[in-house]
């Protein structure tokens, strides 16, 4: 039997309770108003003995979940009521079995339920012919049992239905719901990642000048005051433009880019247009640096490989001033066939290693990572007695 939704909110033992103890209230009304007949004649069955039968009954349905357990022994109780002649109220809680059976039970339960509900209406019926001879009662016999076999199996198969439905659109929610959130954790990831190269690519690059400009400072502090001067002067530009740049990227990040009515003014990422700073602070550190033509005037290029295409000649000069201090390195830049190409090359000193920042491997990292950004592509690594950065990066559709 169906619960209201009231009863849906008790624990499973109380529902199966309640609806035993409303059965049975039901099944004594039905007996004290004489309507317990099913076939002809008066009801000679003592009243104790029907009330016994459902009192069994009743109390197997707080098992009605237990399939096939309750099933089974509600049918000897069925059983025995037919050996006295058999009676409505026993039929109608029997039916409530069956539909148990069919909503609580396994996926093969409840398909064979369908199958013996029908071949025990069939049975019946024939067995009504026979014992009659007449298609006439057989067929009333049909539509008698007709609500207390199909319709209880019918309808909590249909219950089933709809509950599997459920589920499995439930359980589409959460898995979609968990794809969400991966794709959430990975868009949050990425950015992360972003972040931090962003970061190592601004505090790597002027700090380590800074480091490499202020250590040539005080040791040329007395040999040649001019000299010192144009160092100090490098690191202090160098700590300029790292503040602008932190400026500008803590603005960025700021979920309200305003600061009460005063907005937060930021300045445009660094550009090919600005290597002549670059390549003065890594002269500044020591680094005989060469460039190439275009540096002075690059091509019209799309913000973003313009970005990058700074950023990789910047962190590779950064490392050439690291590991080749007072050596000389190339800059080149040169743009056909719609992709621009970016060579760093610096003489390599025995021992200096890889020419990354630090052997942390974060330097060439970057680098790639911001070449794949734009759909190029960067190779780093010995050549010719030196160490050799290009990057090829595409003018369109990056």
């Amino acid at each position: 039997m169906p619960s209201s939704p009231r009863l849906r909110h008790l624990p499973l033992w109380t529902q199966d309770l309640v609806i035993a103890a409303g059965t049975w209230v039901l099944g004594l009304l039905v007996y004290l108003s004489g309507m317990q007949v099913l076939l002809n004649g008066p009801d000679t069955t003592p009243l104790w003995i029907r009330l016994t039968e459902l009192t069994v009954l009743c109390s197997l349905q707080v098992l009605r979940r237990r399939v096939p357990l309750a099933l089974l022994c509600s049918l000897v109780v069925v059983g025995v009521d037919a050996t006295f002649g058999p009676s409505l109220p026993i039929i109608l809680v029997f039916t409530d079995f069956l539909y148990a059976a069919t909503l609580y039970g396994s996926r093969g339960v409840s398909r064979l339920m369908i199958g013996v509900a029908s071949l025990g209406t069939l049975g019946v019926v024939c067995l009504a012919f026979i014992a009659t001879s007449q298609l006439r009662t057989a067929v009333i016999v049909a539509f008698a049992l007709l609500p207390f076999l199909i319709t209880p199996v019918w309808w909590a198969a249909n219950v089933r239905q709809q509950r599997d439905i459920a589920d499995g659109e439930r359980s589409n929610a959460e898995q979609l719901a968990r794809i969400g959130e991966m794709d959430r954790k990975a868009a949050v990831a990425g950015e992360r990642s972003k972040m931090a190269r962003d970061l190592h690519d601004v505090i790597a690059g002027h700090l380590s000048a800074i480091a490499i400009q202020s250590e040539a400072a005080l040791t040329m502090a007395t040999a040649d005051p001019k000299m010192s001067r144009d160092v100090l002067e490098s690191v202090r530009e160098n700590s300029v433009s790292a503040l602008e740049e932190m400026r500008a990227m803590i603005g960025l990040l700021r979920e309200d880019a305003t600061n009460g009515d005063q907005e937060i003014e930021t300045t445009a990422p660094a550009r090919l247009a600005e290597l002549s700073k670059l390549v003065e602070s890594a002269r500044a550190s020591g680094l005989e640096v060469e460039v190439g033509s275009l540096v002075d005037h690059p091509p019209a290029l799309p913000a973003a490989v313009d970005l990058t295409a700074y950023r990789i000649a910047q962190e590779a000069l950064t490392n050439a001033a690291k590991h080749a201090a007072g050596g000389r390195a190339v800059l080149d830049i040169s743009s056909g066939g719609g992709i621009l190409t970016v060579e760093v090359r610096n003489d390599l000193r025995p021992g200096s290693g890889s020419g990354d920042d630090g052997g942390t491997g974060l330097g060439l990292l970057n680098m790639r990572e911001r070449a794949a950004a734009v759909g190029g592509t960067l190779a780093a690594g010995p050549s010719g007695g030196g160490w050799l950065v290009r990057a090829e990066l595409p003018l369109e559709g990056s």
